[in-house]
């Protein structure tokens, strides 16, 4: 497969070298397109060693543009990769704004797009940064998250590029699926807690670390499906080969689940959503201490697992999981919870039992569905991800299988 390799302006442009190595590694042809800044880290004829082809390097080279070049390698390429991706150079992407041969190449192309950020780490917070990067994932865009440690800068923090390794695993997971049992799939999973702002300080939270979810999603993705994860906030790498919308609080989760579920076959809550929320929603300034009791009015967030059974209506699709994480034995609440909101499946657990709860890196549970349950031992995280996703697959392959009803 022919795979462009988008090489800018960024210290870790070195190690885009070597994801251009680990490609070839595996049989790819890779095109190396470097911005002009890209230049001032590595050069031109590194790439061209490597890869037996001439760097593209300006969209008016002469010679270069009798068939638009441009249009013709985006009809050509299996996968657009930008490593490292700078600030700057999303910014360009999210808005459409195409100015050099790379940018234009990625308005042309059709192919999936891989991204692995690598910035400063108060630029990879900034709320500028942070919107560019959640537009190109709503819009399709997969990304490999940058990794923590020493900066190039002096800083220690996150925003260094992803190891090449990791960007090559990706990429093959987007082309190769190591597993096709869910090619043609789409699947939309949940992770992590919510944040339910009290001030610009304080907030509700639980202890929820996304790990379950992540699991699922890293599962599905492995299988074939085209995964979008709605994340809380962790501190998790996203999965190779996964979509991911970051959100905050319960109501952004259940928007951003409300726009995914279109067109999907399977929807898994693993999510942690508040309950509650503050009433009036958070304070503009933090609230001072007093030595009097504090009262905050609290009020329901959305349902999104029952809103989801309730639109679903007598459809089998998509298939719906949700989960129980209760303290103490959780199947009475588990099977109330999948009759009174109308899903496939729930996997409920007692996060109370050692080893079974949250922030830690295995679980157990018990999956109930209208024909019975199946209870599973302690084990890791990875393994149970394997035996929902398991049960996924065969509620897809039952196309009259009906929800649970109250």
């Amino acid at each position: 497969m022919l795979i462009a390799l988008g090489v800018t302006g960024g210290i870790g442009a070195y190690k885009a070298v070597e994801v251009a190595r680990g490609l070839q590694k595996r049989g790819h042809d890779v095109a190396a397109i470097m911005t002009a800044s890209a230049k001032h880290f590595v050069g031109e004829v590194t790439f061209e060693a490597i890869t037996r082809r001439p760097v593209i390097s300006d969209q008016f080279a002469r010679g270069l543009n009798a068939d638009i070049q441009h249009i013709a390698l985006a009809t050509d390429i299996s996968l657009l990769i930008v490593a490292p991706a700078t600030a700057n150079v999303i910014a360009k992407l999210a808005n459409g704004i195409a100015d050099d041969f790379l940018t234009s190449l990625f308005l042309a192309t059709r192919a999936p797009v891989l991204l692995a950020p690598a910035m400063n780490t108060h630029m990879l917070e900034h709320p500028a940064v942070r919107a560019n990067l959640q537009t190109l994932s709503a819009r399709g865009v997969h990304f490999v998250d940058p990794g923590e440690g020493f900066l190039a800068c002096g800083w220690i923090g996150k925003g260094r590029l992803a190891e090449p390794e990791d960007i090559v695993v990706a990429a093959e997971a987007l082309l190769r699926p190591s597993s096709g049992s869910l090619i043609g799939r789409r699947v939309v999973v949940s992770a992590g807690p919510t944040y339910e702002d009290i001030d610009p300080v304080r907030y509700i939270g639980n202890r929820s670390s996304g790990r379950m979810g992540y699991a699922i999603a890293a599962e599905a993705a492995r299988r074939g499906a085209s995964v979008v994860l709605v994340s809380g906030p962790t501190r998790l790498d996203v999965p190779a080969g996964v979509t991911i919308e970051r959100v905050r609080s319960a109501a952004e989760m259940a928007r951003a689940i409300r726009e995914h579920v279109r067109g999907a076959d399977a929807v898994v809550m693993a999510a942690a959503v508040a309950d509650y929320t503050p009433e009036h929603g958070a304070a503009d300034a933090k609230l001072p201490k007093s030595d009097a009791p504090t009262q905050i009015s609290l009020v329901r967030t959305p349902d999104i697992l029952r809103e989801l059974g309730e639109s679903r209506g007598d459809a089998a699709r998509p298939v719906l999981i949700g989960f129980a994480a209760e303290t103490g034995d959780p199947r009475a609440r588990a099977r109330e919870k999948l009759a009174r909101k109308q899903v496939d499946l729930i996997v409920a657990n007692d996060v109370s039992r050692q080893g079974a709860g949250f922030d830690v890196d295995t679980n157990a549970a018990v999956l109930i569905d209208r024909d019975g349950e199946t209870e599973t031992p302690v084990q890791p995280k990875a393994v149970l991800a394997a035996t929902i996703i398991d049960r996924v697959e065969r509620l897809l392959s039952a196309p009259t299988a009906q929800p649970a009803r109250s």
